[in-house]
């Protein structure tokens, strides 16, 4: 018999970037099967549009998304929220089928509070103007996380611990951190307005639960992070929120996973893999 699974009301994640070198789709999976979320909200850039190869899609990656998707017939509330990096969704807005939803923003009742969620891309001016900036930069930075990984392997041989360049890098950066507490504090002043208790983001990759009070009053401003340098979510329990790090999850991180999970996927395979995962609904995740 397994471990009994946490039940959590409500569990948001974003910025995954399944088909990227940089994603951890491993750790993101270990976490999922040691919970059991009554709603889902996957806040955007889950899968990476913008950085997908028919080169680079493990298995791993592809066992994410079937066990999302397996959890719809488990009775759970599963609500796409767009990013930019798959904004190719948002065509589908409004999209529904059972508990399943697409949209490009979504307001939840939380414990009498209001909680407002969405991606977050639309602060970035970046994202406005200069779209091709925005993309060069995303391949930059996937080359980094490659790179990272590399000399991470070369540290650990010497009994090392793991850094993380493109965190160093942005956190030497003034320019970033400016960037950082500007989206925050855009984010709360527009929450406030609009008389939200909370406003829930992702994009920065920047984990993050403060308060943040105006002369307008005062909102929860919370950022999932991402599951490519910081691997964490937010949860949601009993009038409660709190930051989940994976760092600090002793027991997701003894999760055994299959070993054909690290073997990569060719087109065909990915197709094959789809057609039966439709065909066979009771084929274990």
């Amino acid at each position: 018999m397994g471990k009994k699974k946490r039940v959590v009301e409500l569990v948001v994640i974003s910025d995954v970037h399944l088909g990227t070198y940089g994603c951890h789709a491993e750790e993101l999976l270990r976490y999922l099967k040691t919970i059991k979320a009554r709603n889902l909200v996957l806040n955007g850039d889950i899968i990476d549009m913008w950085q997908f190869s028919k080169r680079y899609w493990p298995q791993s990656h592809m066992q994410v998304v079937k066990y999302i998707t397996s959890q719809l017939a488990k009775g759970a509330k599963i609500t796409y929220l767009t990013g930019n990096h798959d904004e190719m969704l948002r065509k589908f807005a409004g999209f529904r089928i059972g508990s399943f939803q697409i949209a490009n923003k979504k307001v939840m009742t939380l414990g009498g509070k209001k909680a407002w969620m969405f991606h977050g891309d639309v602060f970035d001016v970046t994202m406005q103007h200069s779209k091709w900036l925005a993309k060069l930069g995303a391949s930059g930075y996937d080359m980094l996380i490659l790179i990272n990984t590399f000399v991470n392997f070369v540290l650990r041989s010497f009994g090392r611990e793991k850094i993380s360049l493109s965190k160093k890098v942005k956190d030497s950066v003034k320019q970033a951190v400016k960037f950082i507490n500007k989206f925050e504090s855009t984010a709360a002043e527009i929450a406030i307005s609009k008389g939200y208790d909370y406003v829930v983001c992702g994009h920065i990759h920047h984990p993050e639960m403060r308060d943040i009070v105006t002369s307008k009053g005062k909102v929860t401003y919370l950022n999932s992070g991402d599951w490519v340098e910081n691997m964490t979510a937010l949860e949601y329990n009993e009038g409660t929120w709190r930051i989940y790090r994976y760092a600090d999850d002793p027991v997701a991180q003894t999760v055994k996973l299959p070993r054909r999970l690290l073997k990569k996927l060719d087109n065909d395979e990915i197709f094959r893999d789809l057609v039966h995962e439709f065909l066979d609904p009771e084929r274990p995740s």
